[in-house]
Order: structure tokens, then C-alpha cells, then sequence
């Protein structure tokens, strides 16, 4: 009769660990939670470092006309406090969990479970229903692709217009001539002066 005993006073055991255990790790999401929001300036100056570097990287690796990677790194310098925003946001809603899961594992000290080597693995053919699904999602696939890089086109064709009207505007009015003046508003031109003049 002393076994159930000693088994009952080992579950009382490790459930009170467990809910002290929860306890303390609620509190560590507490404090990562206020560390959070007491160092925000901090964690948005993280996240413009790491939004250089990774949209620098990314424009370059993906594309390979200079002229438009200076487009995109200037569209990517003016998306900076929309990309600042969002960020915070996904920050404060979902890092102090993950940070809080990540010390949990690193103090569990659980070693991660690994299967055996001597899994054998079958290869199936997928039925003839799922050959033709993954033939209509790889067209899908491509011509979404296709579909990207127009619209990225139609973007940088949209953008180099706009920025060129933007420099003629600024040029005419840098000079003060209006642009739309017509031929009524210029000065009028004697044709027998311009004659005698040419001659």
C-alpha cells in the first residue's frame, strides 16, 4: 500500500514544479513584455538597421540593372516608417512569447528527441488526381511570377515617369516660366523687323 503512496506524493511533486515552473516563465513574458515597451525606441533603431541591410541584400541579390536597384533602394529609404510601424506592431504581439519559449527550452535542458537512422522511406507515387493539382499549381505558380514582374515593371515605369514630371516641374519653376505658357502670352514679333533683321 506505500507504492501508491510514494506515486500519488511524486504527481503532487511534479505538478506543483510544473505550475511553479508556468508561473515563473509568465513572469519572465511579464518582463519581456516591459522591457519591451520601456526600450521601444531601442527596438525600432534594431529594426531600421536590420531593414537596411536586409532590403540592400535583397534588392541586390534579386535584381541586376543598376538603374533600377536605385529606384527600388530609394522606394525602400521613403518605406522606411511604414516598414517601422508594422514592425513594432508584429514585435509587441508575437517576440516576447517567442523570446519567452526560447529561454524555456535553453533552461529545460531536454534533449531533442532523434529518430533513428534506420527509417526506411517508401517512395509513393502521388495518385493521377494530385499529378494534375500539382501541374495546375506549378502553371499558377508561373504565371503569378509572370504577373510579378510586370506589375514590378509597370512600377518602375510608373515611378521613372513620375519622377521625371517631378524634375521638369521643379526645373520651370526653378526658371519661373510657366511651363503651359502658349504663343498668345510671348511677346509679339514684328515680320518686317525679323526680315530686315535677317538680312
Amino acid at each position: 500500500m506505500a507504492n501508491p503512496v510514494k506515486i500519488s506524493n511524486n504527481l503532487t511533486n511534479f505538478l506543483a514544479e510544473n505550475k511553479k515552473e508556468e508561473e515563473l516563465m509568465y513572469e519572465v513574458l511579464l518582463m519581456i513584455e516591459n522591457l519591451a515597451y520601456r526600450e521601444e525606441a531601442t527596438v525600432k533603431l534594431i529594426f531600421d538597421r536590420l531593414y537596411d541591410i536586409g532590403s540592400i541584400n535583397l534588392i541586390n541579390q534579386k535584381f541586376r540593372s543598376r538603374a533600377v536597384k536605385r529606384v527600388l533602394k530609394w522606394i525602400a529609404r521613403m518605406s522606411k516608417p511604414a516598414f517601422r510601424i508594422f514592425a513594432w506592431r508584429w514585435f509587441r504581439k508575437n517576440c516576447p512569447i517567442l523570446i519567452t519559449n526560447w529561454l524555456y527550452q535553453q533552461v529545460s535542458f531536454k534533449k531533442p528527441v532523434i529518430k533513428s537512422a534506420q527509417v526506411v522511406i517508401e517512395q509513393q507515387l502521388p495518385p493521377a488526381n494530385a499529378i494534375s493539382e500539382l501541374e495546375y499549381k506549378s502553371r499558377e505558380v508561373t504565371f503569378l511570377r509572370s504577373q510579378v514582374k510586370l506589375l514590378s515593371g509597370i512600377l518602375i515605369g510608373v515611378i521613372t515617369v513620375f519622377g521625371a514630371s517631378l524634375i521638369w516641374l521643379s526645373q520651370s519653376l526653378i526658371t519661373g516660366r510657366s511651363p503651359l505658357q502658349t504663343v498668345e502670352q510671348l511677346p509679339p514679333v514684328n515680320l518686317q523687323e525679323a526680315m530686315i533683321n535677317r538680312r
